[in-house]
């Protein structure tokens, strides 16, 4: 995996933290498996389109947890279609019927039962992701604005197992990730909801273990 020191991680997200398309390239060009996760929400056609456009045949990695609304189904249909997205669809072990079949509603959030719930639904099938696509890139969507968790995070960092953590637009606000779409002509999906979180500004699970 990665042999960056932090000195050359520092001077990176120095040069390069504030410069989404160069550190598109820089990372693509370390020549390693790389990966992009997406789950459709709003604004996702940035970071697939600053990633393909460099490397088209990028795996792009969606956790379907089965939840999605109707738009946001037809919205990974457009951007798919329109981007040529290499699209890897990772589902929960169990369909969303016989889910609701056996345990009925999505559990609440302060619902003992809710973490099990995040567990099948997106964690399970992201550890299955990464064993699958062993990447040594992984780019996200990551923005600052998210939730305080993210606030303090690089635009490039190194997790414990070496896995290389690239947010090119970490420091986007959403006027600029909107400006993009236009300059691009890109879809957009603001009917977007997350079972697993219920409010925007909490922390998903993907980026507190990794």
């Amino acid at each position: 995996m990665s042999t960056m020191t932090a000195a050359e991680l520092a001077r990176v997200n120095a040069e390069m933290g504030r410069d989404a398309a160069g550190l598109t390239a820089w990372a693509l060009g370390l020549g390693q498996r790389s990966i992009v996760t997406t789950n459709f929400r709003p604004f996702e056609a940035v970071i697939l389109h600053l990633v393909t456009r460099v490397q088209p045949d990028v795996p792009v990695v969606w956790m379907d947890n089965g939840y999605n609304t109707e738009a946001t189904y037809r919205f990974a249909d457009e951007v798919t279609k329109q981007l040529g997205l290499n699209l890897r669809i990772y589902l929960p072990r169990r369909s969303r019927a016989h889910r609701e079949a056996v345990e009925g509603a999505t559990p609440a959030l302060d619902d003992p039962r809710h973490a099990a719930f995040t567990e099948e639904v997106k964690l399970e099938p992201f550890a299955r992701a990464l064993r699958e696509t062993a990447p040594q890139v992984w780019f996200t969507a990551l923005r600052a604005t998210d939730t305080a968790v993210r606030a303090q995070m690089e635009p490039v960092s190194i997790n414990p197992d070496g896995l290389i953590k690239v947010a090119p637009l970490l420091h986007w606000t959403s006027k600029d990730l909107h400006e993009y779409c236009k300059a691009h002509g890109l879809p957009n999906n603001f009917d977007y909801v997350d079972p697993t979180k219920g409010e925007d500004n909490r922390e998903c699970g993907l980026h507190l273990a990794h």
